[in-house]
């Protein structure tokens, strides 16, 4: 396990952003040799949001992004230790993604058109959740209609900004927007009572209270919008096989739960004479080879991490100190949003 700090990116810098680079077939597999010849994957994380990504106390990092971007050094090295993670601000994220800083980005990153069309794919859905207000509940407000006025701590480089526009536009509250750059000033800033209100997504906010509030029962969070957002594991532009292998290592883990597969079963579930699952095992061949991967890279991946309800279960589930609801993240089954693919 690696950490180093992020660069300062400049945003002028994205005229050298790698997407621009030749044809496909040159780049198809640029990615991949140079993680090989790295020996590790470079992932882009969060400054310290527990639940998501940040170290623990012996500096060992977890979290969903993070065992998000374990699963790819699973499939690629058989070895969930083989990753580098570099804290970025929410300004610094996708700049670095796209000049080749770093080679994946699942720090809670809202996938939206513009992002989407400007060097950077989404290559899969790692959790569901709506951005949120948390203020103290001393001030007496429950709902966005009753904020008129209010200041709001925001970290530039977030979809966040434009939420706190759109929402002060929409119900006319000449909300007060307070920049700051990087996670750790907002946060603070917020706490030391600089502003009303606390932006980002609801779950990251729970994470906050729970972890960095004096006592959290003096806070309440609510919904900014009525809108889910999706936030994504991003890869840059221009490198179909790195993008490919980055969305079907997080789908082994989807995949892996609605088949009944867990860390603890694996083992005995590559007996079974289900078509599907010797797919998605590796009893049978074919997925694989098809990524350019070891045959048993989604068992390697659920031997290793357990499953997607496993993960989220013991980094910000029943099995975690944030007990935070599943809700929309469930199986499409079990009534959420989450939906495998199909391993064929």
């Amino acid at each position: 396990m690696r950490m180093r700090q992020g660069k300062s990116i400049l945003l002028a810098g994205l005229a050298l952003a790698l997407p621009i680079l030749g044809s496909s077939a040159a780049t198809a597999q640029s990615t991949l040799e140079a993680v090989k010849q790295r020996g590790h994957i470079i992932c882009g994380a969060s400054q310290g949001t527990v639940g998501f990504g940040a170290p623990d106390g012996q500096g060992y990092w977890r979290g969903l992004d993070v065992e998000t971007c374990r699963a790819v050094a699973v499939a690629v090295f058989n070895d969930k230790d083989k990753v580098e993670f570099v804290p970025l601000s929410g300004q610094q994220r996708i700049p670095a993604l796209q000049t080749g800083e770093i080679d994946m980005l699942p720090r809670t990153l809202t996938w939206t058109l513009r992002r989407d069309a400007n060097g950077i794919n989404f290559a899969a859905v790692n959790y569901y959740e709506f951005t949120g207000f948390m203020v103290p509940k001393s001030i007496g407000v429950t709902k966005v209609e009753d904020m008129a006025g209010a200041s709001v701590c925001v970290q530039t480089g977030s979809t966040t900004e434009v939420v706190v526009n759109d929402v002060s536009t929409k119900h006319n509250l000449n909300l007060k927007t307070v920049i700051f750059d990087n996670v750790a000033a907002t946060r603070q800033a917020f706490f030391s009572g600089r502003c009303d209100a606390l932006i980002t997504d609801a779950a990251a906010l729970a994470s906050v209270r729970a972890t960095q509030a004096k006592n959290p029962d003096d806070y309440v969070i609510f919904p900014a919008t009525p809108y889910m957002d999706a936030l994504s594991v991003a890869v840059r532009h221009g490198d179909d096989r790195w993008y490919d292998i980055v969305k079907w290592s997080v789908q082994a883990m989807l995949a892996a739960e609605m088949f009944g597969i867990t860390q603890a079963n694996v083992e005995e579930m590559q007996e079974s004479k289900d078509p599907r699952i010797m797919r998605f095992l590796g009893t049978e061949p074919g997925n694989g080879a098809a990524l350019g991967l070891d045959e048993k890279f989604a068992y390697n991946i659920i031997k290793q991490l357990g499953n997607y309800g496993e993960v989220f279960d013991r980094n910000l589930g029943a099995g975690s100190p944030l007990k935070i609801e599943r809700g929309p993240n469930r199986l499409f089954t079990d009534g959420g949003l989450m939906f495998p693919l199909a391993f064929q």
